[in-house]
């Protein structure tokens, strides 16, 4: 590699592509450690985490329960108070709770390791990025893991406990009980908790297509319409199937589009700003 090229890169030496996919196995390898080790620590803390956490949002002192009811206090609206959430959990198959024991471990696993995992890919990636590349990639790392946990965050709080309310309530006659077998119930939640956290990575993908000349601000102008359908069917994916818990998720959803294609704007204009001092460059040493 000349000199000069190597400088630009941060000067990391050039690889073969054996090389590269031994330093990717080894990013993997960590990767996956990370993960396993959370996913042992919940396995082990299971007792507890069901009890505070994945059981959680189907309680009515539920810290999302007890705001609205304080909310419904001040403003006079005692409606707001949930008092009762009518459903019992079964364990139906003989390997149910195991079951979920180790998917619910391996969930909460990925998760607290999700910011580790991040910063692995991104020392796989960093080394082939130019100088300039990486200043304005600078804090890349911060930001999904700030956008992940707020989608998890968001779907814990707030799309998960009104969709257990609003399914546990639902009824189409009196002589139907609610007992939701616990595959059901522990899958749904936290399928939905990631699921929101990935959604919500939606500005940084922009970010990076913008990047890539993938993406343009006039493309995501043009299809703004357009995307109000895909996130529609992205929530109804996501969500079980009820209106509630797909507006919830519908709503940041298309927030975070709008924000996105303020990126996409602020990433073309610096596109272009480089493109012209290059341009500027070239005609100087042509000269």
């Amino acid at each position: 590699m000349p000199l000069d090229q190597e400088e630009s890169n941060g000067g990391e030496k050039e690889m073969s592509f054996l090389d590269h996919l031994e330093e990717l196995r080894w990013h993997v390898i960590r990767s996956l450690i990370a993960v396993v080790i959370f996913t042992i620590v919940a396995f082990v803390l299971a007792p507890w985490i069901f009890q505070n956490i994945v059981f959680a949002p189907a309680r009515v002192d539920f810290a999302t329960f007890k705001w609205l009811c304080k909310l419904g206090d001040l403003i006079g609206h005692e409606a707001l108070c949930v008092k009762e959430i009518p459903f019992k959990v079964q364990s139906r198959f003989m390997t149910g709770q195991f079951t979920m024991h180790i998917m619910a471990s391996f969930i909460i696993g990925l998760v607290i390791a999700f910011p580790y995992v991040v910063w692995e890919i991104w020392r796989f990636i960093k080394p082939g990025l130019q100088v300039k590349e990486r200043r304005y990639s600078r804090g890349a790392v911060a930001a999904v893991s700030i956008l992940f946990f707020s989608g998890v965050l968001f779907g814990y709080f707030i799309i998960a406990p009104w969709m257990v309310y609003f399914l546990a309530n639902y009824s189409i006659s009196d002589m139907i009980v609610n007992e939701f077998d616990i595959t059901s119930y522990v899958s749904t939640v936290v399928l939905l908790v990631l699921g929101s956290g990935l959604l919500f990575q939606l500005p940084v993908v922009i970010f990076f297509l913008s990047k890539m000349g993938i993406v343009t601000p006039q493309f995501l102008r043009k299809y703004r319409k357009h995307s109000v359908v895909v996130i529609l069917i992205i929530a109804a994916i996501v969500t079980p199937p009820d209106p509630l818990s797909q507006i919830m998720i519908t709503i940041p959803l298309y927030i975070l589009f709008e924000i996105s294609i303020v990126i996409s704007a602020i990433v073309a204009r610096q596109k272009a700003k480089d493109e012209a001092e290059e341009l500027l460059r070239e005609q100087s040493s042509a000269s």
